[in-house]
């Protein structure tokens, strides 16, 4: 009997995913430090990617501040290690309680005085840059400066205290992505998932029918919020410095949000196929633009990409690969 996980995906798809999971368990076997680099990019924005979309694509509730939360994460479980020798593991709880904590007010403020749509993404946006200006002039994290986390070896192994090599970090991030597709997989097939999709559908009739919508929305934006800051501690410990105007930025909150839309809201899949689409893409210019004069012609090129993708596929990658793949095979038995 197929794996629950797996169900509604095509044979070959599913070929192809088994292919993939095994190229990223062995990469660091045959990857530079390059490529490895690029993979923990691809895996970091799928996994923060399938926390936003617990919010937005499960429960339909648009956040475009989880930078927010990526940051508060960030310099929770960093300013433990560097002033009290907090290790990041002990750390990281105190992080997703900070996170949680503040995703629980802005969704309480919202959701109790009916603050809905884009005026509710609207009010997650105007949290995240509160917190940034805060930040900027917090001198106990280093405020406008910047936070740094010491490097003193990166060729042996502390995984008690995130310090080591890129190989230890891809294993850590690809474990925290494998992590959430299972997490997202076991909420949806569950009756929270139920309710949220409910909700997500049409809030008034789920609340007709007795969907405790309130109860539900808080739990997305809790999930999310504290998902998304072990995101944030891994951030802190693999780049070793933080800054606010970087870290809380909207222009981070874009690029979580951005692997999903391509991938496929809503899906389980979508946000890492979107991440994996985005970063190739994304280096790939980096490379073909490099030798151009022009400010800002791989800015230009990559939007152009991103517009036609959203174009010719608005509900997403994955969604077309699958029914596409689908129809072949019932054409093909």
């Amino acid at each position: 009997m197929r794996f629950a996980l797996f169900e509604n995906i095509p044979p070959v798809l599913l070929r192809w995913l088994c292919a993939l999971a095994i190229a990223l368990f062995c990469a660091p076997l045959f990857a530079g430090d390059y490529l490895l680099s690029i993979l923990i990019l691809i895996l970091y924005f799928a996994y923060v990617g399938q926390a936003w979309n617990i919010m937005m694509g499960f429960a339909g509730q648009l956040s475009l501040g989880h930078s927010l939360y990526v940051g508060l994460g960030a310099y929770t479980a960093a300013a433990l290690f560097v002033h009290f020798a907090v290790a990041p593991w002990l750390g990281v709880i105190l992080a997703i309680g900070v996170s949680t904590a503040v995703g629980c007010g802005i969704g309480y403020l919202g959701f109790r005085f009916g603050v809905k749509g884009v005026y509710f993404a609207l009010l997650t946006i105007a949290v995240a840059e509160f917190t940034r200006i805060l930040f900027d002039h917090f001198g106990w994290v280093g405020g406008s400066s910047g936070l740094f986390l010491p490097v003193e070896n990166r060729s042996e192994n502390d995984l008690l205290n995130l310090r080591g090599s890129p190989a230890m970090f891809f294993y850590v991030i690809l474990l925290l992505t494998f992590a959430a597709l299972f997490i997202n997989h076991l909420l949806l097939r569950s009756r929270i998932g139920y309710y949220w999709l409910a909700i997500r559908e049409d809030q008034d009739a789920a609340e007709a029918v007795g969907v405790p919508v309130f109860r539900y929305k808080m739990l997305a934006v809790a999930l999310s919020a504290g998902m998304t800051s072990i995101g944030g501690v891994f951030h802190a410990f693999y780049y070793n410095n933080l800054y606010p105007e970087n870290i809380f930025s909207m222009h981070k909150s874009i690029e979580i949000i951005l692997g999903p839309i391509i991938g496929g809201v809503g899906t389980l899949f979508g946000p890492i196929l979107g991440a994996f689409i985005l970063t190739t893409v994304g280096e790939t210019l980096t490379h073909l633009t490099e030798g151009f004069a022009a400010d800002g012609i791989k800015a230009f090129v990559y939007g152009i990409c991103l517009l036609l993708i959203v174009f010719f596929r608005p509900s997403g990658v994955w969604p077309w690969l699958r029914q596409l793949l689908a129809r072949e095979r019932r054409h093909n038995p």
